[in-house]
């Protein structure tokens, strides 16, 4: 059938190369969705650091590990930075694999996939910024509204967004 093809749906179809039929494990689509968002955000997280004067983006993966291990993940070498690096994927990886369960109980979130994917990201900033980090190790810092929009937008569309699509790409090709 030929015919005018969406925004959102012809991102759907273009943003794995895999065919749809290969993704019916669930376990797979979500590793697949959860490398996808998490190689995007950190990327986008590198970007904007550079972006704002930032010398040395390996610091963001220092960051993330200081969460566990506290001050010290500053003065750690690479294994510091691997550290961090495993989280930041752990953390996608379990947003993700929450969304991919909420996907098909939440008849809204199929409807509105992009709108939901959006929102999912606002849900994964609010839960990391307001909860996770604050019962992390890494010690507070001032709210930046600058900086937390930024950073909500970033969860947005690195996070929210490949999550939604991937969901609806795996369900949608799973029967």
């Amino acid at each position: 059938m030929y015919g005018i093809v969406s925004v959102p749906d012809y991102l759907l179809m273009t943003l794995t190369t895999s065919s749809p039929r290969t993704s019916k494990n669930i376990f797979t689509a979500i590793l697949i969705a959860g490398l996808v968002a998490g190689t995007m955000d950190g990327l986008a997280a590198i970007i904007n650091f550079l972006a704002n004067g930032g010398k040395k983006p390996e610091s963001i993966f220092k960051y993330i590990s200081s969460g566990l291990v506290g001050k010290k993940a500053y003065t750690g070498g690479n294994t510091m930075i691997l550290l961090g690096v495993l989280l930041h994927y752990f953390i996608a990886l379990s947003f993700t694999a929450f969304f991919f369960l909420l996907f098909p109980k939440i008849k809204w979130l199929q409807n509105n996939v992009v709108i939901g994917g959006l929102i999912y990201g606002l849900f994964v900033w609010v839960i990391m910024n307001r909860v996770v980090v604050p019962l992390s190790l890494i010690p507070p810092r001032p709210f930046v509204w600058k900086s937390a929009i930024i950073n909500m937008l970033i969860l947005m569309v690195c996070i929210g967004l490949p999550a939604a699509l991937l969901a609806k790409k795996h369900y949608l090709y799973r029967k």
